[in-house]
């Protein structure tokens, strides 16, 4: 069984223990009977009730398999996640009047929801096994800490975890024993070793050369690897540290992913949404648009050219055609610059308002791009900069963008280190309210043609 699989199940039976619960909880208080009016209140709120209480659950992490506290613990949590869900729906029955929710209902419920959810998760553990998929994973140090984390990992193997070996600091140490493991390199050999053994996840003990080992992952377009530290009082200090656990040990995800799953839920169905919205509000536009070219250019209206997005997948962008036709024939792939002479008359407008862009939203409804996120670029240029820039592969964690950070705080050709820096810091801070800045600071763009020049 899958770790998603799993989830799911999961929150069925809570779904079905907490409606179960509050019926038994009725045919205790009124003697074996379902009184029509006092019932109807719960049936029309049953959905309601079951979210507000699954919300709690997963607050306090009941649908997180990699928990390993025992039974007090989940108890714990249980107790908490309950206790909180029925007040709230108490305190909803108390502002709300329109329905009868009999008190000693809830009472009874309460208690009833806490036994039955931790009696089912008793037998559940034992019933519902997952298949964890094999986690390849190198230690970084040879110090006690090290040592710490390598048991850590050794007695949870069930978990699939494998660890391939120890990577230290000083050739010396190689071959060193560090648990049931060994130190198979140092490292500056991190990124070629993460490729000789297929490692899925690098767990930083020590800080040292921390910055470096991240530079190098980045430069390695192949290494596609999760990394972690083991938080120092520096990374404390200097802001919020998202963590997870091993045992007691906090590990800082350096390379996780950027979109918490709500966030990406919403962005695909504001995606969907607003591209259908604007394809029919923007159409007399696009019309005109696509009229002014065919009179003022010889060439065809729209502009399609390979692009990278996700993953490093390739797509066809497609934009109101600005340049004059075959403009690249001669000088081959170039970036655009500051009064490009390839530009058209209606060419140097369009690019001004942001109105060659508009086309894109076809892009956006073949899921092939976002409203926002970093703008896609042609894979001859992507080569080259992969090279040279460090971290420039993270930008393909995310889809790309009809527009984006750098689109709406440096120029149209700034550098692409500069748009990187941009890019970065939007991938890595991203929210529904970042993105609504960034789209009004858009329209403001277009609007005002400020950020063109």
């Amino acid at each position: 069984m899958s770790k998603r699989l799993w989830q799911v199940i999961s929150v069925i039976a809570d779904i079905f223990f907490i409606n179960i619960g509050i019926i038994a909880a009725f045919l205790i208080r009124f003697n074996g009977q379902l009184p029509a009016f006092n019932f109807q209140a719960y049936t029309n709120l049953a959905i309601l009730i079951s979210l507000i209480q699954i919300m709690f659950l997963y607050v306090y992490d009941l649908y997180k398999p990699e928990r390993t506290e025992g039974l007090s613990s989940i108890l714990t949590s249980i107790i908490q996640a309950v206790t909180i869900g029925t007040i709230v729906m108490a305190s909803l029955t108390f502002f709300v009047r329109f329905f009868s929710f009999p008190r000693s209902v809830f009472i009874l419920s309460w208690i009833l929801l806490i036994f039955l959810l931790t009696i089912w998760r008793m037998i559940g553990a034992l019933v519902l096994k997952i298949d964890w998929p094999e986690q390849r994973i190198i230690v970084v140090g040879a110090g006690e800490l090290a040592k710490q984390v390598v048991t850590e990992l050794e007695e949870r193997s069930e978990w699939g975890y494998k660890i391939v070996g120890v990577v230290g600091r000083k050739t010396n140490e190689i071959g060193l024993q560090i648990g049931k493991s060994s130190v198979i390199g140092i490292v500056s050999d991190i990124v070629p070793l993460t490729k000789e053994y297929h490692i899925d996840r690098v767990i930083v003990t020590t800080p040292i050369r921390q910055r470096e080992l991240l530079e190098d992952l980045a430069r390695s377009a192949e290494a596609d690897v999760k990394v972690e530290i083991v938080p120092d009082l520096y990374e404390i200090f200097i802001g919020r540290v998202d963590y997870n656990l091993l045992s007691d040990i906090p590990l800082v995800e350096l390379t996780k992913d950027p979109v918490p799953s709500w966030v990406s839920l919403t962005k695909k169905v504001g995606d969907l949404v607003g591209a259908l919205v604007l394809l029919v509000l923007l159409s007399p536009i696009m019309i005109i648009m696509a009229i002014l070219i065919k009179l003022t250019s010889r060439g065809p209206i729209l502009f399609s050219q390979e692009r990278v997005g996700k993953k490093k997948k390739t797509f066809r962008v497609h934009k109101f055609r600005t340049m004059i036709e075959k403009a690249e024939e001669a000088t081959g792939p170039v970036l655009a610059v500051h009064e490009d002479e390839r530009i058209t008359s209606i060419g140097g407008f369009m690019r001004r308002y942001r109105l060659d862009e508009l086309p894109q939203l076809f892009n956006i409804l073949k899921r092939e791009m976002s409203f926002v996120g970093p703008r896609p670029e042609r894979p001859f240029f992507i080569k080259q900069f992969v090279k040279v820039i460090p971290g420039y592969s993270e930008r393909f964690r995310v889809k790309p963008g009809l527009t984006g950070l750098a689109q709406v705080s440096g120029s149209y050709a700034t550098t692409p280190s500069n748009k990187l820096k941009y890019d970065l810091i939007y991938i890595y801070h991203q929210s529904i309210f970042l993105d609504l800045k960034i789209i009004f600071s858009t329209i403001k763009v277009v609007l005002t043609a400020s950020g063109s020049r």
